[in-house]
């Protein structure tokens, strides 16, 4: 696929290993059987804590990855357990985006518009990204950005507004790698007069300021906040033309793969991810296997077509009770056998003294426990030795007493960020950050 680090090419140090985040979500929750339901093996969650637990049937894949990988329980976002069910995709990364979500964007029927999520938190605010030809990846199932609380990315940029997903492989695999046409002075000059057509926007909006009510100056000011952001993109692209990108093979890769092949695509997109972080393209990456919106969404009929007889929103709501707990359950354990692949995949590729998967943090999960319910998120953390987690733990951070006295996920946030390298304690509503990992 694409030449590993040799030792002819000077092996890096390893305090100069990129640290890397991935970060993966599916929606609507997992299996949580009754205790009293007899299929207790289904549930998602281990039955024990502690570094003793059992795999369930529903996480059995990764069995094998104990010592990679820590289960986390009773983390959520606080603002988030106050809302509807479909409505928390949009702030798994982000945590404070309710207010902006409901009052900016459908109270007055502007665009889509968050807080930054923690990849760009890392990537941007805090330039982590800015050594890679692309500050980060952004992949979806369905593509673009979706619409308010039903959004088709989990990435946001600092000014909230959101970075649109791709979901074509062919499409990644040629952004990241492909050769773009003309010669580097043409792609100079066709930069130059986008970067030309920007500065003409801007000085046109801000024309119109002083004849705007304060409603649409505000609209104005993130319109322009938009306009830099997409010229800091243009600055960058401009700044990598003489880098050429990396030369790899798209042999084994089904770059033809879509939403009626969902086998092939989430491999596929899982595969670009690998090679995006071992050519060092990129160190951060999201990737949102499905979305919230099932009645529209290209993802809703994954199940279906993977032989689970329902789509993935209904599959979910049954899967609570009677032989709906196994049919989830099994869901469960066909992405979790993704998961297995994609942290295999990592592990296999050597890098300085260590592996990819050492160098990377993976933070897999829902921001659903049963469908809907917008506490004690089902979540995974793997990868990332070298960065000093410690896995191979169930830990839970609620009291077990009440549906919503849970954590908040802002602290794992916290722990992620300042392992990879960001100097900041907080993050959204963070109250401190977790050690125990």
């Amino acid at each position: 696929m694409a030449l590993p680090a040799l030792e002819c090419m000077g092996a890096r140090a390893p305090k100069d290993e990129p640290r890397r985040l991935a970060a993966i979500y599916f929606p609507f929750g997992v299996s949580m059987p009754p205790q009293d339901s007899g299929k207790t093996e289904w549930s998602w969650f281990p039955q024990t804590e502690g570094a003793d637990y059992q795999f369930t049937q529903a996480l059995k894949p990764l069995e094998a990855l104990r010592k990679d990988i820590s289960i986390l329980g009773g983390l959520s976002h606080p603002e988030v357990r106050k809302i509807g069910g479909h409505d928390s995709g949009d702030t798994f990364l982000t945590g404070e985006g309710i207010e902006p979500i409901w009052k900016a964007s459908i109270g007055s029927g502007t665009s889509l518009r968050n807080t930054v999520s923690l990849d760009q938190f890392m990537a941007r605010t805090h330039k982590l990204g800015e050594h890679t030809r692309f500050t980060s990846l952004t992949l979806s199932s369905d593509g673009g950005v979706g619409m308010p609380t039903r959004s088709n990315t989990l990435s946001y940029a600092p000014s909230g507004h959101p970075i649109p997903s791709l979901n074509r492989p062919a499409l990644v695999f040629e952004r990241l790698f492909g050769l773009k046409s003309g010669s580097i002075d043409a792609q100079r000059k066709g930069l130059s007069r986008t970067g030309s057509h920007l500065d003409l926007l801007r000085e046109e909006a801000k024309s119109l300021s002083n004849k705007l009510s304060k409603a649409d100056q505000e609209k104005l000011d993130q319109y322009l906040t938009s306009v830099r952001e997409v010229e800091q993109d243009v600055e960058r692209t401009a700044a990598w033309l003489k880098v050429p990108a990396a030369k790899v093979n798209a042999t084994g890769l089904k770059l033809e793969a879509d939403p009626n092949s969902p086998d092939d695509l989430i491999r596929t997109m899982l595969d670009l991810i690998v090679l995006a972080f071992q050519t060092d393209s990129t160190r951060f990456a999201t990737y949102q296997l499905a979305t919230m919106h099932d009645g529209i969404s290209m993802s809703n009929k994954f199940t279906s077509l993977l032989g689970f007889k329902k789509n993935y929103h209904d599959l979910a709501h049954g899967g609570q009770e009677g032989d709906g707990i196994m049919n989830y359950g099994k869901w469960d354990r066909y992405l979790a056998g993704h998961l297995n692949y994609f942290i295999e995949r990592l592990a296999s590729i050597r890098e300085g003294h260590g592996t990819l998967l050492d160098n990377t943090c993976i933070l897999y999960g829902s921001s659903h426990s049963r469908t809907h319910l917008n506490s004690n998120y089902p979540l995974i953390l793997a990868g990332g030795k070298k960065m000093g987690y410690q896995h191979g733990q169930y830990l839970r951070f609620d009291s077990g007493t009440r549906k919503m006295d849970d954590a908040p996920l802002a602290n794992l946030f916290v722990t992620i960020q300042k392992r990879m390298g960001v100097k900041s304690d907080r993050f959204a509503d963070s109250t401190g950050e977790i050690k125990e990992i």
